[in-house]
């Protein structure tokens, strides 16, 4: 049994009193990668000592689109260029908690889309794949994606909306990641698309410590729930867990080549 989990905060605040076991267990367990998005450049000098500590822990610079304001190129700069900094990313846009005002609001939408193009363009020229997060905001996403030639580098969709309209970003060099929503009762659409995604860009992911897989929902997430996610993944394709371990694995080392070195 091998799974890589493609997205998963390890620098998260909630694994500060036992990091160690939970990657220990999550090895123990079949998980054989993991790779640690950037999302607030204030915590990547916690992905790069776990990068340093562990063989297996993998690191990407970026900025989320809820950090936008701390976006600063020189702080990426000074990562990218780590051998364990494998993308660029989490970078994207999220509509979901936007200010009331509208002037505000459009404010904040043109910086993330400002600060979204700035990393894309950043991967392009560091020649690393981009991990985007895209809520509510698949339109604006997709054009921007396809605008800016990201399929120069390609990338994974992070923990993949089911929105039908970025289905076509495949054929532009992009992964979809399926983390533990799939397995959620009420993720109905999620289900009903998951076929209509290429084998060859499927990927698995957890988003620890968030987005915890049923039936341990309500509790704190960590990589070695990838299991879940991949049998969840394995009974709606009608093929084995097996299957599903090893197509998911050889995606994810065919987008970020360093998993396969």
């Amino acid at each position: 049994m091998s799974i890589i989990d493609t997205h998963c905060h390890l620098d998260n605040i909630q694994y500060q009193d036992d990091i160690d076991d939970v990657i220990q267990t999550a090895l123990q367990n079949g998980v054989e990668a993991f790779l640690i998005p950037g999302a607030d450049p204030h915590d990547l000098e916690k992905s790069v000592a776990l990068s340093e500590k562990y063989d297996e822990v993998f690191f990407a610079v970026g900025v989320h689109p809820y950090d936008c304001e701390k976006f600063d190129l020189a702080i990426l700069e000074k990562y990218v260029t780590h051998p364990k900094c494998i993308a660029v990313g989490e970078c994207g846009l999220d509509y979901f908690r936007l200010p009331l005002d509208e002037d505000e609001k459009q404010q904040n939408i043109q910086l993330q889309k400002d600060i979204f193009k700035a990393q894309i363009e950043f991967a392009k020229k560091v020649k690393k794949p981009l991990i985007v997060h895209i809520r509510d905001a698949s339109d604006d996403s997709r054009t921007i994606l396809i605008e800016s030639e990201a399929c120069e580098v390609g990338g994974v969709l992070h923990c993949y909306n089911a929105s039908e309209h970025l289905l076509v970003l495949s054929e532009h060099n992009f992964y979809f990641g399926i983390g533990g929503v799939v397995t959620f009762k009420n993720a109905k659409k999620l289900v009903e698309v998951l076929p209509k995604i290429p084998l060859e860009k499927l990927l698995i992911e957890t988003d620890s410590p968030y987005l915890t897989p049923h039936p341990f929902r309500g509790t704190r997430n960590t990589p070695m729930y990838t299991n879940n996610i991949a049998e969840k993944v394995s009974e709606i394709l009608k093929k084995s867990k097996k299957e599903i371990e090893n197509l998911t694995t050889s995606n994810a080392k065919a987008l970020f080549k360093e998993f396969d070195r």
